[in-house]
């Protein structure tokens, strides 16, 4: 239940103040457009070590991603706090649950992000040719809806991290190479690996945090599902992973080593996972891990390409 709601009927009505532009912008939660930035800037680059990229596709795929990421951000506000599930929340309140705005404004505002994600990725059918894409486009704005939306909302059975793993790893990096060479070589397969490994530990770190609250009210995110303990130490399986990623492209490209720099940043969030004992760890955790992303992403981008 909507916690202006709750109060109203308790018969101790309170006022609740209305979002303002600040909260919006934070309501978007710009921080997890990493998740968007670095698997473009990797395909990008792999099209141009490939065989040559299109800008305009380039700046296209990007908008794809940002818009769905941001319509993903308020589709979660306005579905989490309609269910009540954000009633409880420990990490920024929400839009949506703190009844600082109408579900339907809410509900509103990210169907215009997916609408505006939408044009971007009809641009690039038009341009391209490949009609085909409209399919891969329309199970992207799905996925992006039933995250939490919808009756059997994926992310409280589990498989959100899957899902990010897949969509902004793989999908976003090998779909960014593909529409600018149409050529899929195996750099933007591993590329986003990479990619999807760090998308799944923000998203794992971040249900890590509200596990306990989660499980109150139902929802049943994989760190509900295999505990606290396990779900850090795959929290550090995953950056591992997108770390061991890296081998070939150090391997291959000689700026590719200068990457493991950004393990200044990500190393301590692996300890800070482990040993946190407080959400404000965990979300200091989720800052620095979505930084590790961007920057990861961006390194190894700058150098494949140059």
């Amino acid at each position: 239940m909507n916690p202006a709601k709750a109060t109203a009927a308790s018969g101790n009505p309170a006022k609740v103040r209305q979002a303002t532009a600040r909260d919006w912008i934070a309501g978007a939660r710009l921080r997890t457009l990493s998740l968007a930035i670095a698997p473009v800037a990797l395909g990008t680059a792999v099209a141009y070590y490939t065989l040559g990229y299109n800008l305009a596709l380039a700046l296209l795929c990007l908008g794809v991603a940002v818009f769905l990421q941001i319509g993903v951000n308020f589709a979660n506000d306005y579905s989490d706090g309609v269910r009540g599930t954000d009633a409880h929340r420990v990490g920024p309140s929400r839009l949506t649950g703190s009844g600082a705005a109408r579900p339907r404004t809410v509900l509103t505002v990210a169907l215009v992000f997916f609408a505006l994600g939408a044009a971007a990725g009809l641009a690039i059918v038009v341009l391209t040719g490949l009609w085909w894409l409209l399919a891969i486009g329309a199970v992207a704005l799905v996925a992006a809806w039933f995250y939490t939306g919808g009756k059997l909302p994926y992310g409280y059975l589990g498989l959100g991290e899957l899902v990010a793993f897949l969509f902004f790893g793989l999908v976003a990096t090998v779909g960014t190479t593909y529409v600018q060479i149409e050529q899929v070589p195996l750099d933007a397969v591993l590329a986003g690996c990479m990619a999807g490994c760090f998308a799944a530990a923000i998203m794992l770190v971040n249900n890590i945090r509200d596990r306990e609250q989660d499980a109150r009210v139902g929802k049943k995110t994989l760190a509900v599902r295999i505990g606290d303990l396990p779900a850090r130490i795959l929290f550090v399986v995953l950056l591992a992973g997108a770390y061991g990623v890296l081998v070939p492209f150090a391997l291959l490209f000689s700026w590719a080593p200068a990457v493991y720099f950004t393990l200044l940043i990500t190393a301590p969030v692996a300890l800070i996972v482990l040993l946190a004992k407080t959400p404000g760890e965990l979300v200091l955790a989720l800052k620095l891990t979505s930084l590790g992303a961007l920057l990861t992403g961006l390194g190894l981008a700058a150098a494949i390409a140059f």
